[in-house]
């Protein structure tokens, strides 16, 4: 089935979630001038097609003109008393020529009106189709230098996280290795000081 302007108006498309896609109202004003040179062209097509029938209509009614024009010819032969009436009704025949060649001419410059406008036609299309994976091409590149660059930024912050929870940890290594160090310092000062009052004798403490 042939594809026209309405088809592609009317169409619809089902949406699809958490993909990368094109904004749907760039893609709607796009389309919409497609549709419009669309129509522009199968106007211009239409009329070109309304000429050249009106052209053949023309030829038609230019090839029946010498079955007429024979009617005459017995009146110019009417006058037989007169000398010479030979010379004027010589022009008569050459007639149907001149409006073979005239409706001839015609055709063929509708004809190649017609051609012009079918190979303008396509070649817009050709144009606007080619505009448009260009555009395309466009959108994709631009989205996947994006994701590029996104991918890129999540990267080095996952890496300065990491970067960090390594600092945090070793921070928290050697804060629990002081804290030990500390306690053990103080349980070892405690035991010495309780060593040395157990050996300390009676007499110095003055019972």
């Amino acid at each position: 089935m042939a594809l026209t302007p309405d088809d592609v108006v009317t169409k619809q498309f089902q949406h699809v979630r958490f993909k990368d896609g094109f904004d749907p109202d760039e893609v709607d004003d796009f389309l919409d001038e497609i549709v419009v040179e669309w129509r522009k062209a199968l106007e211009e097509n239409a009329e070109l097609k309304a000429k050249l029938a009106a052209y053949e209509s023309g030829e038609k009614k230019a090839a029946e003109a010498p079955v007429v024009s024979e009617v005459p010819a017995p009146v110019a032969a009417a006058p037989a008393p007169v000398e010479s009436p030979a010379p004027e009704a010589a022009p008569a025949p050459a007639a149907a020529p001149v409006a073979t060649t005239t409706t001839a001419g015609i055709i063929e410059l509708a004809q190649r009106l017609h051609d012009e406008h079918v190979a303008e036609g396509e070649a817009k299309r050709a144009a606007l189709i080619a505009e448009a994976e260009t555009e395309v091409e466009k959108i994709r590149s631009e989205a996947a230098a994006k994701q590029r660059e996104e991918s890129a930024r999540l990267e080095r912050e996952r890496n300065t996280l990491e970067a960090r929870i390594t600092e945090l940890r070793t921070f928290e290594r050697d804060y629990r290795a002081q804290l030990r160090g500390y306690i053990e310092g103080q349980l070892r000062d405690l035991d010495a000081k309780a060593t040395s009052a157990d050996s300390t004798p009676v007499s110095a403490i003055g019972l």
